[in-house]
C-alpha cells in the first residue's frame, strides 16, 4: 500500500493506493470516495466481542470495513471527522504503537489491531483506559484534531502531556497518569486534570486541539432545557 496526504495540516486526506487484490481495513465511515470496482466488506473484526471491546471500550466503530482492490489496482480516500492532520506510522513487526480513543483511521495488510487496557490509572484520566494497539508489519493512518507534533524521546528523557492532546505512542515509551495539581480546588483552579509522563526511548504523537475541550465548548453553548 502506497499512501498520499493531501490538504495538510487543517484538512488531511489520505490516499491509499493498493495493488491487485490488496485489501485495506478503514475505520467504519472514514471513507470518502474510491476508485471504480474497490469492493467494501464491513464486519466486526474479530467477532462481535472484539467488536463491542472497539466500540465501548476503545472508542471506534462496532465494524471495520475491509476494502479490496480489483485486478487493475485501486485507490480509497479517508478523512476523519474532525478537522486536522493524517500521520502514517509504519510498522516493523518488533515496536507495537497504542493508539488513543478515536484517533485511529486505517491500517494496510498485515498490521493488527485490538482494544488493549491501560491499567485502571488510565481510567481515571477519562481519555485514557483502553486504547487501540496496532501490531505486525505495515502502515499505521492514525488522526489527531488540529495539527500534529511528533517527540522523539531518548532514552531516559521525559516529557509530561495532557491526557486530551495525546495520539499515539510506541510501546517501546514507559508512561504514567497522574493529576496535574492537588486537590480539587487546585484543579479547578489551573483548569487542567490529568497528565501523562513519558520516558524514552521513542516517539509520541501529540494534537494541539483537544476533542473533549470542543465537546465541552459546544455543550455550554447548547440552550438547557
Amino acid at each position: 500500500m502506497q499512501v498520499r496526504v493531501r490538504h495538510q495540516p487543517s484538512f488531511a486526506v489520505a490516499r491509499l493506493e493498493l495493488a491487485q487484490g490488496e485489501p485495506v481495513q478503514v475505520e467504519s465511515g472514514a471513507m470518502m470516495a474510491t476508485s471504480y470496482g474497490v469492493t467494501v466488506q464491513s464486519q466486526a473484526n474479530g467477532g462481535i466481542m472484539k467488536g463491542l471491546g472497539r466500540a465501548f471500550l476503545g472508542g471506534e466503530s462496532f465494524f471495520i470495513s475491509t476494502y479490496t482492490a480489483p485486478q487493475n489496482g485501486g485507490w480509497v480516500d479517508v478523512a476523519a471527522n474532525l478537522p486536522g492532520d493524517i500521520q502514517v506510522v509504519t510498522l516493523d513487526g518488533q515496536t507495537g504503537w497504542c493508539v488513543t480513543r478515536g484517533s485511529w483511521l486505517a491500517s494496510s495488510h498485515g498490521v493488527k489491531t485490538e482494544t488493549r487496557w491501560g491499567g485502571m490509572k488510565n481510567l481515571v484520566g477519562g481519555e485514557g483506559g483502553f486504547l487501540s494497539h496496532a501490531t505486525g508489519q505495515g502502515q499505521v493512518l492514525v488522526s489527531c484534531y488540529g495539527a500534529l507534533d511528533v517527540i522523539t524521546l531518548q532514552p531516559g528523557e521525559a516529557i509530561t502531556v495532557d491526557t486530551g492532546h495525546v495520539v499515539a505512542y510506541a510501546d517501546t515509551v514507559q508512561y504514567q497518569l497522574r493529576k496535574v495539581a492537588q486537590g480539587v480546588i487546585q484543579s479547578m483552579k489551573s483548569g487542567e486534570g490529568f497528565v501523562f509522563d513519558f520516558a524514552g526511548p521513542g516517539q509520541i504523537l501529540t494534537q494541539t486541539r483537544n476533542p473533549s475541550s470542543l465537546i465541552s465548548w459546544i455543550l455550554s453553548h447548547v440552550p438547557s432545557r
